[in-house]
């Protein structure tokens, strides 16, 4: 995978949340967790008793062993970006619902869009955001913590809520919310919003200018080829 060049100009707070975004994205994503009824303990021996499916469970065990990841293989990620790329792409696999979250950013441009136009926009913006932004991962803190707040029904349980905040060495702490819903036995996650500034909405915004005058698909294609980039930190 090509890693595009971060601009220079890059705020410790905009990096920061470029950073948790990403991390955010891959923990709530994490594939070992997904079937959290369904794991086996030579799956998640540590975490099978406490993901036994409430979306809050499974975004705090996802979130505690991305960190503790990330924490264990700093030094191997640094020196080595292609094993950074796979632990990010191999993560970020299951539980995110890119068709849904895609059709949310796409907004009024995906009504009547196919279901195969959809996918090509989704994965192209996914796949853009963690090459863009995966290396940011290795900016966190040593000893950073996530804690789980509350969970929250809304549209009559239909759709979840879960906020929780991560906690940094020097004390300061970063609130990032989850939006899930359940599709057939899973929770997925559909939008991820880092001190309030939501996924789905920051990209509907950067997209609806190039969307008024590409199609969906040549969008993609421009996402792919690098001649537009999903910019995280708008």
């Amino acid at each position: 995978m090509k890693r595009s060049q971060s601009a220079t100009r890059v705020s410790l707070r905009g990096l920061t949340y470029q950073a948790l975004t990403v991390a955010a994205f891959v923990a709530a994503t994490a594939p070992a967790l997904v079937h959290a009824q369904a794991a086996t303990p030579a799956a998640a021996p540590a975490a099978a008793a406490t993901t036994q499916g409430t979306p809050s469970q499974l975004v705090l065990a996802n979130s505690n062993r991305i960190v503790a990841t990330l924490e264990k293989r700093r030094s191997e990620f640094k020196s080595n970006p292609a094993a950074l790329d796979k632990f990010i792409s191999t993560e970020f696999n299951t539980m995110f619902d890119r068709d849904y979250a895609a059709r949310l950013v796409l907004g009024r441009h995906g009504r009547g869009a196919s279901d195969a136009d959809v996918k090509l926009f989704a994965d192209a913006l996914a796949d853009s955001l963690m090459s863009r932004y995966g290396s940011a991962l290795l900016s966190f803190d040593t000893g950073l913590k996530v804690r789980v707040k509350s969970e929250t029904p809304l549209r009559g349980g239909a759709i979840v809520k879960v906020s929780s905040e991560y906690l940094r060495a020097g004390g300061q702490t970063t609130p990032v919310d989850y939006l899930m819903r359940k599709t057939g036995a899973n929770w997925q996650v559909f939008d991820v919003m880092v001190e309030g500034v939501s996924f789905v909405q920051t990209f509907r915004n950067q997209f609806d200018a190039p969307l008024n005058n590409k199609s969906i698909k040549q969008v993609a294609a421009d996402l792919r080829a690098g001649k537009m980039q999903a910019d995280a930190a708008q």
